[in-house]
């Protein structure tokens, strides 16, 4: 099992590089969601990360991902840091966990 990371800048996704985790940069939407969809389907990855801006483009998409696909998606600052703080992200996630289950 492997990790994979999907970037929306070069430092970021060559940082990762450096420390034997590969990735891939993407500018829009429609990139990302190909990516996203592409490194689900591949069964050796078992942890994807993904930009914050990148997760902010289709939040409501990611958040249906996490509970339905076997890879675990985690939400990373790009080089300039988190705009939210930890509550603000772990309150999305428990909100978004809700949703879903009450569906």
């Amino acid at each position: 099992m492997r990790a994979f990371v999907i970037s929306d800048n070069t430092d970021t996704a060559m940082g990762f590089r450096l420390i034997g985790v590969d990735g891939i940069v993407v500018h829009s939407e429609n990139d990302f969601r190909k990516e996203v969809i592409k490194a689900l389907d591949d069964e050796n990855i078992s942890l994807l990360m993904i930009t914050e801006k990148l997760i902010n483009l289709c939040t409501e998409w990611i958040y249906q991902l996490k509970f339905y696909k076997h890879t675990q998606i985690v939400q990373i600052p790009d080089r300039h840091g988190s705009k939210k703080t930890a509550s603000d992200i772990i309150g999305e996630y428990l909100k978004s966990a809700l949703c879903v289950s009450l569906q």
